[in-house]
C-alpha cells in the first residue's frame, strides 16, 4: 500500500528499468487502462544526446514569460524526484505525487499479472504520472523531454505540435546502436506526419538519417546553420549573448542565463521551436517575453554556479559530447585562468576518451574520484588506472573518496580560479547537496 511520499518512491523506483525487447505497445496498453490521459494535450518533444534538458528549460521560461500555462518532464532529476514533472515552473506536489501513484499502482498490479513479459519499467510509469497530471492541469502547452532515445521511448506515444531534435552523439550505445546513423535513426523516431521538426548542429551521417525521415513523413524541416542561426557576440563571456536570425526573428540580441557556449545552439533550437509553437497555434510573438525569459532561465546542474568567490561550477557533463562541449567552454571563456576539475565518471560511459579531452587542456588541474552512482549495477568508473596512463600539464590527483577530493580542490583556489565538478548528473547531485542552505 502507497500512503507516505517515500511508499510512493519506492514504489517507482523499485521498478525494472529495461524490459528486453523495446516495445511502445506494453505504455499503449498502461495508458488505454488509465483513460488515455496523454490525449487531448499540445506538446513540444524534445530529443538528443545532449541539451535536451537545457533546450526545455529555455523553452519553459520563454512561453511562460509569453503568458501560456506550461507543463514540462525531463529527466533525471537532481536533488528531488518531483523536479521531473512541473507545471508553470512549480514541481509536483508531495500530495499529488502519492495521490497519482495510488491511482497507478492497480493498474501496474493488473498487467503485472495480465502481460508475458510484466507491467511498466519504471520511467513509463514515471511518464503515465506526467500524463495523468497534465491531464488534470490542462496546460497550454507540454514540454516532454524523451527519456533515451525516440523511437521505443514511452514518451513517444503522442503526436506533438513540434517535434525537436537537439544533438546526436555517442551515448546509450547498448540500446541506440553502435553508429551514429544508428542513433539517429532512433531519435528520429519522434517525427510524426506532417509535423515540424526543428534540428540542432548534426553529424553528416546523422543529419542524413534524419533529414530522409522528415522528407519520408513530409514533416517541414527547420535546420540549424540553413534556416536559423546563432552566434555568440560578447566574446568571452560565461553568459552567451547571442545574435539569432530564424522565422519572424532578424538580427534578435539574447543575453542567456545559463552558462557556457553549448548554450548558443540551444538558445537557437529554443527560439525557432517556440515561434513555430506560436505560429501553429496564431499566437503573437512578444521578443521582449523570449528575451526576459532567456535571460531568467535556470537548469540545475548545467554549469550550474554554485560559488562566485572563488568560482564554483557544476556541469553534468555525463557523455563524450557533453565533455567535448564544456572543454569548448573552457577553451573559450575559461582560457585565462587556472581551472580545477573535479570528475567522476560511470563505468558504462567512455570515461578513457572523456578523461583524455580534459587532460588536454593546458590551464586544467584534475582530480577524479568516486562516487556511489545510481545502484550497485551501474558503479563508478576507476579513473585511477586512466590517470596513469594520461599525459597532462600537472599530475593528476587520484582520491578514493570524493567528499575528500572536494575538500583537497577547494583549498587548492584563489579567488581568480575556477572550479568544476562533472562527469556525471548523478555525481552532480551528490555534490550540489553541500550547497544546500
Amino acid at each position: 500500500m502507497i500512503k507516505t511520499y517515500q511508499d510512493a518512491l519506492n514504489f517507482i523506483h523499485g521498478r525494472t528499468k529495461f524490459k528486453k525487447i523495446p516495445t511502445l505497445k506494453r505504455m499503449q496498453r498502461f495508458l488505454a487502462e488509465l483513460g488515455n490521459p496523454q490525449q487531448g494535450q499540445h506538446y513540444i518533444h524534445v530529443t538528443g544526446t545532449n541539451g535536451k534538458g537545457s533546450t526545455v528549460a529555455m523553452l519553459r521560461s520563454m512561453l511562460l514569460a509569453s503568458g501560456l500555462t506550461v507543463g514540462s518532464f525531463t529527466s533525471p532529476f537532481i536533488t528531488r524526484f518531483n523536479e521531473r514533472i512541473e507545471y508553470n515552473g512549480q514541481q509536483i506536489s508531495d500530495d499529488d505525487l502519492i495521490r497519482l501513484t495510488q491511482r497507478l499502482e492497480p493498474v501496474v498490479a493488473k498487467l503485472d499479472a495480465e502481460l508475458p513479459s510484466g507491467g511498466p519499467t519504471e520511467f513509463e510509469i514515471d511518464t503515465a504520472l506526467l500524463f495523468c497530471y497534465m491531464a488534470e492541469k490542462k496546460p497550454d502547452v507540454v514540454l516532454l523531454e524523451v527519456g533515451i532515445g525516440g523511437l521505443y521511448d514511452s514518451t513517444n506515444v503522442i503526436i506533438p505540435d513540434v517535434s525537436v531534435i537537439t544533438t546526436v552523439g555517442w551515448d546509450h550505445m547498448k540500446y541506440l546502436g553502435n553508429t551514429l546513423a544508428a542513433i539517429a535513426g532512433q531519435k528520429a523516431g519522434i517525427i510524426k506526419n506532417k509535423v515540424p521538426v526543428v534540428i540542432g548542429r548534426l553529424p553528416t551521417s546523422a543529419r542524413q538519417v534524419i533529414t530522409q525521415t522528415a522528407a519520408d513523413k513530409q514533416a517541414p524541416l527547420y535546420a540549424f546553420g540553413t534556416d536559423f542561426r546563432s552566434q555568440k557576440v560578447n566574446g568571452h563571456g560565461l553568459y552567451a549573448k547571442v545574435q539569432y536570425d530564424g522565422l519572424e526573428i532578424h538580427h534578435g540580441e539574447f543575453q542567456l542565463g545559463l552558462a557556457g557556449d553549448y548554450q548558443v545552439a540551444n538558445a537557437a533550437i529554443a527560439l525557432t521551436a517556440a515561434q513555430l509553437f506560436l505560429r501553429i497555434h496564431q499566437l503573437p510573438l512578444d521578443q521582449a517575453a523570449f528575451r526576459q525569459g532567456l535571460a531568467t532561465s535556470q537548469w540545475p546542474g548545467r554549469m550550474e554556479v554554485v560559488n562566485d568567490d572563488p568560482l564554483v561550477l557544476l556541469d553534468g557533463a555525463h557523455n563524450l559530447p557533453g565533455i567535448q562541449a564544456l572543454v569548448k567552454t573552457i577553451k573559450g571563456d575559461l582560457f585565462d585562468r587556472d581551472v580545477y576539475l573535479l570528475v567522476a565518471i560511470l563505468a558504462d560511459k567512455q570515461y578513457k576518451l572523456m578523461l583524455g579531452e580534459l587532460a588536454s587542456l593546458g590551464n586544467v588541474h584534475l582530480t577524479v574520484t568516486n562516487f556511489a552512482g545510481p545502484g550497485p549495477r551501474r558503479p563508478s568508473a576507476n579513473l585511477g588506472t586512466v590517470a596513469r596512463q594520461l599525459n597532462s600539464r600537472y599530475p593528476i590527483q587520484v582520491v578514493k573518496n570524493w567528499q575528500v577530493g572536494f575538500q583537497q580542490v577547494a583549498h587548492q583556489l584563489n579567488s581568480d580560479d575556477v572550479m568544476i565538478v562533472t562527469g556525471s548528473l548523478y555525481f552532480i547531485s551528490d555534490v550540489r547537496h553541500l550547497f544546500e542552505n
